[in-house]
């Protein structure tokens, strides 16, 4: 008799619970201020939640169209126009998804064969390891290296990733978990690394808005022959404070978008019907209260960051996101995802291993990964509680 299996399937076994769910659950169980998951503590633009109860009232609760609200569309092609300069045809080049997530993984399903190799900057978002194992790919990492207090991109590294087997590179800029902005420096090699091998460029941008201390976004479409690789992809989630509506979108050529989209329309098929003019919405007359909010959040970075300090951690440098790494060693503790695993009952914070993302688990070891996305009140608390570390 044939034994069905009742476990994921071999690709899939080392994704069976992200480790955002994990340490939620343990901050759950101790009462602990969590500062792991990457989730704001305040909601977006207030016209903007007007426009999805007003959506909602209005009837807009069936099935959108597959490829997204036409108006929704159209204005994440007004937007990347007006900010980029980068044009994009609505009907064709435009994609909404069930948030960035189901964008990253419709496109790798979508775009690579089984068996061709990815390329990761290291650390990187899990959902990104997860997608190229659900498209049967290969990965392969390229870190990110110390570079004085933050991170830079190992460019030697880059460079022998890149090989006849390479079909993509995922690059996320700013970066999750490590606040890092990719200089133009790095973009420029990885757009000649792109068009030397005809490799495809996944430009995951999420946090495009939320960039500190004076630096610019600027998408790796924008250089000189990447607009015709690259899947550029972004969210309402973190732009406007709503991670639970799951509006996101990719942006590029039609045959990519394509691509994607015949991935992704047996994913979810569709979602977030009354989200998405509401989002529509706000991209076209809420990128004020964004670049507010981007201020806002500079200033929580600073304010987590020096309170790391106090209480006696290395802190890295974050020029973006909604976070900042930290190290615990000067405090005695060596491994950070212990340190994680035991700080919700230790101190009543909870925090996230930066080991979580990466293959070479040793180097990054010690690392931990704090989210500042909070209310000023709820940091003020989280950092009381971290000094009794000391």
């Amino acid at each position: 008799m044939t034994v069905v299996s009742r476990h994921p399937v071999q690709r899939l076994q080392p994704f069976t619970e992200t480790i955002f769910a994990e340490m939620s659950r343990l901050a759950t169980e101790h009462g602990a201020i969590n500062l792991g998951q990457g989730f704001p503590d305040s909601d977006g633009p207030a016209s903007m939640l007007a426009a999805a109860q007003q959506a909602i009232a209005d009837g807009h609760n069936q099935y959108p169209p597959g490829p997204g609200v036409p108006e929704l569309r159209q204005a994440v092609a007004r937007h990347q126009s007006t900010e980029y300069g980068l044009d994009y045809d609505p009907d064709r080049e435009v994609l909404i998804t069930v948030g960035a997530t189901e964008g990253i993984a419709g496109t790798i399903v979508g775009l690579v064969e089984p068996g061709a190799e990815v390329i990761l900057i290291e650390p990187y978002y899990d959902a990104y390891a997860a997608a190229v194992a659900m498209a049967g790919a290969v990965r392969r990492v390229v870190p990110l290296v110390p570079d004085g207090d933050g991170f830079a991109l190992d460019r030697d590294a880059l460079t022998a990733a890149f090989g006849p087997r390479t079909a993509a590179i995922i690059i996320n800029s700013p970066h999750n978990p490590t606040g890092t902005v990719l200089s133009d420096d790095d973009l420029t090699l990885i757009a000649q690394l792109c068009q030397e091998h005809d490799v495809i460029a996944v430009a995951d941008e999420v946090y495009e808005h939320l960039i500190f201390d004076g630096r610019k976004h600027h998408p790796l479409a924008t250089w000189p022959g990447m607009r015709e690789r690259t899947i550029r992809i972004s969210s309402a989630a973190k732009t406007f404070n709503v991670t639970g509506w799951k509006v996101g979108w990719l942006s590029g050529p039609a045959d990519l978008v394509g691509a994607a989209r015949t991935a992704k329309q047996f994913m979810s098929y569709v979602g977030s019907g009354p989200f998405q003019p509401a989002v529509a919405h706000a991209l076209d007359h809420e990128m004020d209260w964004v670049a507010e909010s981007a201020a806002a959040l500079e200033r929580k970075r600073t304010l987590v960051s020096d309170a790391l300090r106090e209480a006696g951690f290395g802190v890295h440098r974050s020029e973006g996101t909604y976070f900042v790494c930290a190290d615990p060693r000067p405090l005695g503790f060596h491994d950070g995802d212990e340190f994680c695993r035991t700080l919700p009952e230790r101190a009543g914070v909870a925090a996230v291993p930066v080991s979580a993302f990466v293959d070479d688990a040793a180097t990054w070891q010690h690392m931990v990964r704090f989210a500042f996305a909070k209310d000023d009140k709820v940091i003020v608390e989280a950092a009381a509680r971290l000094a009794r570390l000391r």
